[in-house]
This record gives structure tokens, sequence and C-alpha cells, in this order.
């Protein structure tokens, strides 16, 4: 008599089913930069002053940062994955009626805030849903992949606004960006749909409280993802006037010094992409740990370096910017998966939630101490020529990321 054994349940999320869900969210992401790249356009035929064009901004800036402790904290309750497609289908629809309505100042505003709204959902709830489907030793490829796909999304709007404008002026550019989303929304359901939507019991005796502040791994990365929020996102802020400026600096025209840099920091994003991709793989082999020592490390040399190459030929400084660019992202796929396995099941969306709260606190303030260190360094009016100081001024967060990778215990994965 033989004695039937219960099948091993594979891991759910392959990497095709990885790869999909990658695809959909640069879909998703098609609106991110609709109104950036539209400013110099938007200024001049809506009649703009430069802080009325960035408060359109800021109200997706101030819904996206809403959204994401949103669904975070909704995942650990209703699911992660219905959470997800929720968000989906809410960043399509309102993405597509940005694209049609936002005629002016005051529709753009409001509009663009519903998209930001929308959109928290196709990141927080993903990392808890990759975290419970993905296999332990390939978990941190599986989060490259999705952090990665994120900068892809951003270069992908940068092109489709501009493919707009190229064709039609503005108006196309926010049409087709809007449209975009659309087609993420449906991939997203199509590769999520044989996906468990699990909901994890919680303990009686603990609280979201003593996961952040008890849990000493739990709390080191999430500190160390704040600090690196105010480097990376301090970074993607300046880092096109940086280069536009030395451009400018080394005799190019205004206009085209712009172009240039606006160009650049595209390619960076893509160039970021791989980090993503290869430094969540590399964490799978060698252990999180010294992923995220090597990666914050370099970044901060680098913060405290590059600032003070504004006067370097461009075949010194893009180099440079290119590492930079890698190593600032490189670690957000590790300390995904890192907090990911730290925490308990079932208190990971709320854990999130608090983290991107910080984090993109941090990383929305980041650009603005960067500009009052600029001005406070510079001359009023003209290019700016010192740099330096206010790059320094985002490695102190690469610093205190370093830091904390260091205080971690080191274990290669749960």
């Amino acid at each position: 008599m033989t004695t039937a054994t219960a099948p091993v349940r594979a891991p759910a999320l392959t990497l095709s089913r990885i790869v999909g869900v990658s695809v959909a969210r640069a879909f998703l992401f098609a609106t991110f930069m609709s109104v950036a790249a539209s400013i110099p356009l938007l200024k001049t035929e809506w009649n703009l002053s430069a802080s009325a064009a960035g408060a359109i901004i800021s109200s997706f800036t101030v819904g996206y940062a809403i959204s994401l402790f949103v669904f975070a904290w909704a995942s650990d309750h209703y699911g992660a994955k219905r959470m997800a497609i929720v968000s989906a289908v809410l960043a399509a629809a309102t993405s597509v009626v940005f694209g049609l309505f936002a005629r002016d100042w005051w529709s753009a505003f409001i509009l663009y805030g519903a998209v930001g709204l929308a959109q928290g959902g196709v990141y927080t709830p993903l990392i808890v849903l990759f975290s419970d489907e993905a296999a332990p030793a390939e978990r941190g490829t599986a989060m490259g992949w999705l952090i990665g796909s994120t900068s892809v999304g951003y270069a992908a709007s940068l092109g489709a606004v501009g493919l707009g404008i190229a064709v039609g002026g503005w108006q196309t550019g926010f049409i087709l960006s809007g449209l975009l989303p659309a087609i993420g929304a449906v991939l997203l359901i199509v590769f999520l749909r044989p996906l468990e939507n699990r909901v994890h019991a919680r303990a009686v005796d603990m609280r979201v409280r003593d996961q952040l502040l008890k849990n000493r791994e739990a709390g080191l990365l999430v500190s160390g993802y704040t600090a690196h929020s105010w480097e990376l996102l301090g970074m993607w802020a300046w880092i096109p006037a940086f280069l536009a400026a030395s451009f400018a600096l080394s005799g190019s025209e205004a206009a085209s010094a712009t172009v240039s840099g606006a160009y650049l920091s595209g390619f960076l994003h893509l160039f970021g992409a791989t980090a993503a991709f290869s430094m969540g793989r590399l964490s799978d082999r060698t252990g999180r740990k010294p992923v995220l020592i090597g990666t914050a490390l370099v970044a901060t040399v680098l913060s405290f370096t590059i600032g003070w190459m504004i006067s370097a030929p461009a075949m010194a400084l893009v180099p440079v910017a290119l590492v930079y660019a890698f190593v600032c992202l490189g670690d957000s796929p590790v300390l995904s998966t890192a907090v990911a396995e730290a925490v308990r099941p079932g208190y990971l969306g709320a854990v999130l939630a608090w983290r991107s709260l910080l984090g993109f606190g941090a990383g929305a303030i980041a650009p603005i101490a960067f500009g009052a260190v600029l001005d406070a360094t510079n001359a009023p009016g003209g290019t700016p020529t010192v740099w330096g100081p206010a790059f320094m001024m985002l490695g102190i967060g690469g610093a205190l990321a370093t830091i904390c990778a260091l205080a971690l215990k080191g274990r290669r994965q749960s």
C-alpha cells in the first residue's frame, strides 16, 4: 500500500508573471511626467508662474503620498492583490479623465491630484504580494523587477509626452500619456488573476507599533529607507538642472543645455532600472546586508563628489552621473526585500505605509533644502556655479543609510 504525498506548492509568481506585472506598471506610470515635461509650454499658454506650475505637480505628489499610505494599510485588511487591481483601475480611469479634460490650471490641479490619489496601490501592495508569492531564494530578483519598472515607467512617460508634444502640442501629450495606463490596468489584471488574494491573520497581542519600534531589523530598514529617499529623490529632482548648468558653463546655449540635461536625465532613469534589476538579484546570491552597505557607501562618496565636478568635461562628468544614478537606486529593491523578510505577515502593509510616509516626506523636503543651499552659495541670477555643498547635503542621507545597513544583523534571507 502506498501513501500519497501532498504536492509541494510551486511559487505562483513565475518569472514570466513578474515581467508581465513590471510591464503593466511601466504603462501605469505613463502620467507621472506629463506635467513636468510640459511645464515650459504650460507656463506660456496658461500664463503661469513657476510656483503655479509647480503647484500642479505638488497636487499629484500629495495625492500619491496619501495613496501610498492608504493602499498599503488596506493590503493587510483586504488583501494586496485586490488593492493593486483597485488602484490600477482607478489610475487608468483618472488618467484618461486628466488627459482629456485638463485644459487650464484649475482642471489640471484637481485632476492631476486625483491621478496621484489613485496610483499608490500599484507600488506598496505589490511589494506585499511579491513577498508572499515569490520563492525566498528569488525574492530580491522579483523586487528588482518591480522597482526597476518604476524607472522604466518614468522614462516611458517622458517619451510618450515628448512624442505627443512633437505631434500636436501639450494637449496631445496629455491625451497620449493619459490613455496608456488603461493598457497597464488590463495587463495587471491578466497577470495577477491566477494569484491568491491573501489576508494574513494578526496576533492578538501585537500591534503595528511593535513592528516599527520593537523589531530592530525593521526599524533600521525603515530608517535606512528614509535616509535613502532623501538622497535619491533629492538627486532625481536636481540632476537635470545640474547637468544643464554644466553644459551651459561649457558653452552650450541655454535651451540646448536644458534639452540635453533632460534627455540625459531620462537615460539615467533607464540606467537606474538596470541597477534595480541587478542589485536585487545580487542580494539573492550574496545577502541583503553587503549590497545595502556597498550601494549606500558608494552613493555617499559620489554625493560628496559630483557637485564639485560642475566644470568637468562631459566625458568625465557623464560616467560619474551614470554610476551615481546606479548606486542611488541600486539599494531600493534590496531595502524592500529586506523589510518584507523582517516584518511579520499581516503587518507588512502597515509598516510599508509608515515607511512610504516617512520616505516620501523626506524625499519631498530634500529638493527644497537642496534649492535653499544652492541659493545660499550662489549669487542671484545666472547659472549657478557652486553645487558641491548642495549635493553634500544629500550625502548626509547616504551616510545615515550606510550606518543603518552596517547595524543590520546580516541574515542572508528569510
